[in-house]
């Protein structure tokens, strides 16, 4: 079972999230913010990270960042309301890139490819 740590300020997407991908099978973890992120991901190991852009009082950009510069295999969806953000440069190094939706079929697709082409066999 994957596990996937999904960072998001808000809690309905949080919980939205969590469910949804609980009933596919994944093990869900959730923090509302990227304070003390890194620690949170050394403890516990987790797949994948859903980062949200836009958090109150963290920029999930600058999160990024930090997540790369430690784990850089780590695989990384960016998932934001704002679709301006595919052209920040910081996006790039993200895996995949969704716009949020209660739809959570992009999300669902970019999860499995991402854990099926970044993990190991």
């Amino acid at each position: 079972m994957s596990k996937i740590l999904v960072v998001d300020d808000e809690e309905h997407v949080r919980l939205l999230y969590s469910e949804e991908l609980k009933a596919d099978g994944y093990e869900i973890i959730t923090a509302e913010n990227g304070y003390k992120l890194l620690e949170r991901i050394k403890e516990e190991e987790p797949d994948l990270v859903i980062l949200d852009i836009k958090m109150v009082g963290c920029n999930g950009l600058d999160v990024l960042q930090d997540i790369r510069n430690d784990f850089y295999d780590l695989p990384v969806i960016l998932s934001t309301a704002y679709d301006s953000f595919k052209e920040d440069m910081k996006s790039i190094t993200a895996d995949f890139y969704v716009v949020k939706s209660f739809d959570l079929t992009e999300l669902k697709k970019k999860i499995a490819i991402a854990l099926e082409t970044c993990l190991p066999s």
